[in-house]
């Protein structure tokens, strides 16, 4: 899964990499946690034929449509790639509602005994090797309450993880290579066979990971000095 993640460059150095017309403002984030409004990108097709990707918010916990009390739905941060075409919650916003969630690095944490006499869970910051950022593949949902009010919502996509990863988690988030961005974001692609190919592990080559300090277990903490390596 993914359950922290941070997205930390200037907004106009995000802007380049995802291309959206936007030019919002927004301060470093370190420590991104559920149900906390983070950053989107969706594409859509205009009058004049073109699709043009923008920026939005959204709450990072999704909510398909048919839910009719969120105090009494689960939280979903995360979906399984493998699943997508098949689960009720995720199947109509495949095909329709595909988004990208911006990010600098992400957080999993090791599990191990008490024996050593150490935390059981200690926390690995991953980030690309080459310093880019990472476009995770996720899925958007507007959810309509009883009473009109509008809430923006969105999930991580994860997929199995790979070489690196795999040494501290099972599951790591899809990562996309800006090649895929149009593909993924494309309004008018709707088929989940063609889509799917697109939600694979990075390659072994991809990530890096280093031990941090327990301090990202707390979301009130959302400071650079989280991300200084043990």
């Amino acid at each position: 899964m993914c359950g922290r993640y941070a997205l930390t460059l200037p907004p106009d150095a995000i802007r380049a990499v995802f291309g959206y017309g936007e030019r919002p403002n927004f301060p470093p984030r370190y420590n991104i946690a559920p149900t906390q409004p983070v950053p989107v990108v969706r594409a859509a097709r205009h009058a004049d034929g073109v699709t043009r990707r923008h920026f939005g918010l959204a709450r990072w916990g999704f909510l398909p449509a048919f839910v009719s009390d969120p105090r009494e739905f689960p939280l979903l941060i995360n979906a399984r790639a493998e699943t997508l075409a098949e689960k009720p919650s995720f199947r109509n916003a495949f095909r329709r509602r595909r988004c990208l969630l911006p990010a600098d690095a992400f957080y999993e944490w090791r599990c191990e005994g008490a024996a050593r006499g150490r935390a059981a869970k200690r926390p690995c910051l991953f980030r690309r090797r080459d310093g880019a950022t990472m476009g995770f593949a996720g899925l958007y949902e507007t959810w309509m309450g009883p009473n009109g009010e509008e809430v923006e919502t969105a999930c991580i996509i994860t997929t199995s993880a790979n070489g690196p990863v795999s040494a501290i988690h099972d599951r790591m988030p899809a990562i996309l290579e800006p090649r895929d961005f149009d593909a993924w974001l494309d309004p008018d692609a709707d088929d989940p066979a063609r889509l799917a190919p697109l939600l694979r592990p990075a390659g072994d080559d991809v990530l890096e990971f280093f031990e941090i300090g327990p301090a990202v277990n707390s979301a009130a903490n959302d400071g650079a000095d989280i991300q200084t390596p043990v």
